[in-house]
């Protein structure tokens, strides 16, 4: 039985897909069908002739009734959520730590799903994070929209009557949004510092031609993230950060705590002490943002300085961000499919540090703990074509 693999259409504001037709080609080399909702590839300019040969379905439902494994940006709508069955699989950007209720109902439909920003941050899944690919883009992005807003030139520019001194940029966070950033506005001449809480980053900034800041303030956590300060170190961080914010043009914040709300970095009396004309730019907006008074998806005015709190910034450029998205979940999926049969190991660490529900169960502790919700333990149970086709 050949392993169908479905792609709804996402929600309104999402342009980007995750598939294309390099990844459609590789998929069918592993005897799986590709089976697209009409208009779902539009907004990420993928043409039926790019995407070569797949099936096309008229309705998500058609989609879901149809497919062995949904690969998805975003969460499905209610109703296509209630449709998922037990052994279907559902992988991609799924907000797990949304809410209990959000958990509990897509546990009850039965579906084994895999919300990829759990994965482990191991070097052995690096080709399937779609966290730092899509990371990557947002970092860029927020370097293009300073460079756009700022009332100066980034790079140093010498004329007739004199030299032009370069906009001075400073990037916090220092993960791979962070050094995306910075390496960005390096490229475009400006003058760049970096800053981030765990202090084996510094090499990483200074290899892309930043100075760090040095706060004294060390929050190294585990899993390649940082943890949560104290209010001590708060109060440290503040004091050594105002000065370099006070000096910069432009400040880029990229901080984020998984499961939780964005820690404020930046306060407000720091961006009054900006020079007008400034730029901030909080890639943290949507978790509630790393300076005081940002407001996602708007621009507010603080002191003199222009906040900025841009929302879903890879659905900006989705050409690129959904050939990075595909080939994450190509990477994650195909371990999966042997010789067209759909198996999953559950002895394989990344498999189980990503895998959300199964069972009916919520099967995540770390979900389960941030949300308050009971949590049962994975079972080996393979899902399998070749059983489902005896059955």
């Amino acid at each position: 039985m050949t392993v169908v693999i479905g792609i709804p259409a996402s929600g309104e504001h999402e342009t980007r897909s995750p598939i294309n037709g390099d990844v459609v080609k590789k998929l069918a080399a592993l005897g799986v069908r590709v089976l697209i909702q009409r208009g779902a590839t539009d907004t990420s300019f993928a043409t039926p002739e790019s995407l070569g040969d797949v099936d096309w379905a008229e309705t998500s439902a058609e989609v879901i009734a149809r497919a062995d494994i949904v690969w998805s940006i975003g969460n499905l709508s209610a109703a296509d959520q209630a449709s998922l069955r037990p052994g279907q699989l559902l992988m991609g950007l799924l907000t797990p730590y949304a809410s209990a209720e959000h958990v509990t109902a897509l546990a009850a439909t039965g579906v084994t799903a895999f919300a990829m920003e759990l994965l482990p941050r191991i070097s052995r899944a690096q080709s399937m994070d779609i966290l730092s690919s899509q990371g990557a883009a947002s970092g860029y992005e927020c370097v293009l929209i300073a460079a756009s807003r700022t009332p100066k030139f980034f790079p140093m520019l010498t004329y007739a009557a004199g030299t032009i001194r370069p906009a001075r940029v400073l990037v916090i966070g220092a993960g791979v949004a962070g050094l995306q950033a910075i390496a960005t506005a390096k490229r475009l001449g400006s003058v760049v510092h970096g800053y981030d809480v765990r202090p084996e980053t510094r090499e990483q900034v200074e290899s892309l031609g930043a100075k760090f800041v040095n706060t004294g303030v060390s929050a190294a956590g585990s899993g390649g993230y940082a943890r949560e300060l104290t209010t001590e170190e708060k109060e440290q961080q503040a004091q050594a950060l105002a000065k370099a914010v006070a000096e910069s043009d432009v400040l880029i914040t990229t901080a984020a705590v998984p499961g939780k709300k964005a820690p404020v970095i930046v306060t407000r009396a720091m961006v009054e002490a900006m020079r007008p004309g400034s730029v901030v730019v909080d890639m943290a907006a949507e978790g509630g943002g790393n300076v005081e008074g940002t407001v996602a998806g708007k621009e507010m005015l603080v002191g003199g300085a222009r906040v900025i709190g841009p929302v879903n910034l890879p659905a900006r450029m989705p050409v690129h961000t959904s050939e990075m998205f595909a080939k994450n979940l190509l990477n994650f999926t195909s371990p999966m499919i042997a010789d067209g049969v759909l198996s999953i190991d559950w002895s394989d660490d990344v498999i189980v540090g990503t895998a959300l529900t199964h069972g009916g169960a919520l099967v995540h502790a770390g979900v389960a703990k941030v949300l308050g919700v009971a949590v049962a333990p994975l079972e080996p149970v393979s899902v399998s074509t070749e059983e489902e086709a005896s059955a």
